[in-house]
């Protein structure tokens, strides 16, 4: 059994995913970011960086969601959801998952810092400039990235859609452009078809089940 700490909206979502992906029952305890729970010395002593999500395991903690998600898939997938360790594909998909977590989703993340994540004494609106700039500049690339493929890594659904999937829809709440008026119409189709599937509305409304009235 795994217990998941998470909050709605938050990267916790693509743990929450990936579960219901595999079909592996899991706790969900809710870290209210909006009451501080995250900087709680309790909490701390579960993700030291005071983020979410984290997922306890029987060995352990985990607390980057691409990490986590991957172990998940290693552990549990049954040669689904990830490619074979050593094959050229699997290197593809680990160069995936870096280009996402390093450039595809920084400039999201620095527009959500300077938007409301940051104190507001430390936001700066040309940050927020900056970071659009840059969405638009790398979202090309990763059109290319995916070229006319189902999925990230070919005709295989793995982790590495789940986070892209996550990002896309964060993107697409931070009301920015995936299709670019057109040139990355590809990012938008595919956003469709993995923001669709029945595994991420569940866990989707899973999450906001557990927000407080």
């Amino acid at each position: 059994m795994y217990t998941l700490y998470g909050y709605p909206k938050t990267r916790s979502v693509r743990v929450a995913w990936a579960l219901e992906e595999l079909g592996l029952p899991f706790d969900y305890k809710l870290i209210d970011l909006k009451q501080g729970q995250h900087l709680s010395e309790e909490y701390k002593a579960i993700s030291p960086a005071a983020k979410v999500p984290a997922l306890a395991t029987p060995e352990g903690t985990l607390t980057e969601s691409a990490a986590i998600v991957t172990f998940l898939a290693e552990r549990h997938g049954m040669h689904e959801f990830i490619p074979e360790a050593g094959s050229f594909e699997r290197a593809k998909y680990e160069e995936m998952m870096l280009f996402l977590t390093s450039e595809l989703e920084q400039p999201i993340w620095n527009l959500a810092k300077h938007t409301f994540a940051l104190p507001k004494e430390q936001r700066l609106e040309q940050m927020r400039e900056v970071a659009m700039w840059e969405f638009k500049r790398v979202l090309p690339v990763f059109s290319f990235m995916l070229g006319d493929k189902e999925f990230v890594c070919g005709g295989m659904f793995t982790m590495a859609d789940v986070i892209a999937g996550h990002i896309l829809a964060w993107a697409k709440g931070s009301k920015l452009d995936i299709t670019l008026d057109g040139k990355t119409d590809n990012v938008g189709a595919y956003a469709k078809r993995v923001l669709g599937r029945e595994a991420y509305e569940r866990a989707w409304r899973q999450e906001m089940a557990h927000l407080p009235e």
